[in-house]
């Protein structure tokens, strides 16, 4: 008997391989293309390739194992911070303004410094730049097609105003506004129409949002402020308001006596008069409360809801005393931390902030409402050169220099800082299309 051998048969097996073995490689080959082509191997991404987490927020799944690579996950949803427009710094902008004081017909007089003679134009050409993010430049037809259809009112003092005829000028440059309404003694309650968006703007005056008896030389020679009650002359139209920009505060620092529940509260500087002085602070936090509950419960039964900013209050600049020859005479912004919210100027935004959030826990029962504070008190604090100062009257230096020139250090050249309160206010409306 022989023994098998182990290798018996081999000969042939091997030239078998030897043969066909190419052919094999070259059948697997394009597989194994196809493979890599469509599914690649996951290398890790590099420092450079991840994910920025600046103003970025990250809702990721609660497992404690993370993945080995870099990839974010299927479950992990990023949404961008909104941006906080609070903060920040003024830059040169070579651009300038979207208009000018002889372009836009709605500017009040008193607030044109381009047509009165003003010499220095460098004011024109700075824009906000917030810490964190970019403030986009103003554009007419978006907030035209927001608001199409729909009427907006800015209710307040003379800021409310400002504002008001700055937003006017910034959609002039796109589509024209009709006049077709005014009453009142300078022009205190007027009416706008953009025909081409179907979009009114409205003004009313309200110094205090609540009822109001202004001091005047036919009456007291001091303001008699109602708190608990709001200012009809506005409150009436709220079933007719798409969106409403409140703006109060240098109306309070006028001598005052305060009634509540038909009962006097007290008074603000009023010597000779028998109240208690009780200062306006108080006196101001009660008017928003009471202007912002009617609105909500006015508009929270409608059906169409309603959009309510809240302008903070903006800084005067007076160097000296107001009444007394005092001007600003600055021609530049100031630059960051050279210029601090302080003082009544803190104490009058924290009570606009404060109101305006508790307002928002109260509205959240109710749908259609959206509300916001317009915090533009540190932005307007740092422009002391963009106010009117002497130029509130036309060329008041024509015959030399004046011993006293009336100074107007409180409201705001147009075009001017102002400006920026409505790119603010126009971002926030895009926030809220977008659903956030």
């Amino acid at each position: 008997m022989g023994v098998t051998s182990p290798l018996k048969g081999q000969t042939h097996s091997r030239s078998f391989i030897t043969k066909f073995l190419p052919y094999v490689l070259y059948a697997l080959f394009p597989v194994a293309l196809f493979r890599f082509y469509f599914h690649p191997f996951p290398f890790p991404l590099s420092t450079t390739d991840q994910i920025p987490h600046s103003n970025r927020i990250i809702l990721t799944s609660s497992s404690s194992s993370p993945p080995p690579l870099s990839f974010p996950r299927e479950e992990e949803i990023a949404y961008e911070t909104p941006c906080n427009y609070t903060n920040g710094r003024w830059v040169h902008d070579k651009m300038g303004p979207l208009y000018n004081g002889t372009t836009c017909g709605t500017i009040k007089d008193g607030q044109n410094c381009i047509s009165h003679g003003r010499p220095d134009l460098g004011y024109l050409y700075w824009r906000w730049q917030p810490s964190q993010c970019e403030l986009p430049r103003f554009d007419p037809n978006t907030f035209l097609n927001l608001l199409s259809h729909k009427h907006i009112a800015f209710v307040g003092d003379s800021m409310a105003r400002n504002q008001l005829e700055s937003l006017l000028c910034l959609l002039a440059t796109a589509s024209n506004p009709n006049l077709v309404y005014t009453n009142g003694e300078d022009n205190k309650f007027r009416r706008w129409h953009f025909a081409s968006h179907n979009v009114t703007v409205s003004v009313y005056w309200s110094p205090f949002l609540v009822r109001g008896v202004e001091k005047s030389k036919a009456g007291p020679d001091h303001n008699e402020l109602y708190v608990d009650v709001v200012d009809e002359r506005w409150g009436s139209d709220l079933d007719h308001l798409d969106m409403v920009v409140l703006s109060i505060g240098h109306w309070f620092l006028h001598p005052a006596v305060y009634y509540d529940g038909g009962s006097v509260l007290g008074c603000h500087y009023c010597p000779g008069l028998n109240h208690t002085e009780i200062g306006f602070y108080d006196v101001m936090r009660k008017a928003i409360k009471t202007a912002l509950e009617a609105i909500i419960e006015r508009k929270m039964g409608s059906g169409n809801g309603i959009d309510v900013f809240l302008t903070s209050f903006s800084p005067s600049h007076f160097e000296g005393e107001w009444d007394k020859a005092g001007a600003c005479p600055k021609t530049e912004p100031y630059k960051e931390g050279e210029k601090m919210v302080e003082g009544m100027d803190a104490d009058m935004r924290t009570i606009a902030v404060e109101e305006m959030e508790a307002a928002k826990v109260n509205a959240k029962q109710f749908g259609g409402l959206r509300l916001e504070i317009l915090d533009v008190t540190k932005l307007s604090l740092m422009r002391p050169d963009g106010h009117p100062g002497p130029y509130m009257y036309p060329f008041p230096f024509a015959n030399g220099v004046q011993e006293h020139v009336q100074n107007d250090c409180v409201h705001w050249c147009l075009p001017g800082p102002i400006d920026t309160w409505n790119q603010i206010m126009l971002q926030v409306l895009r926030r809220w299309r977008r659903g956030e």
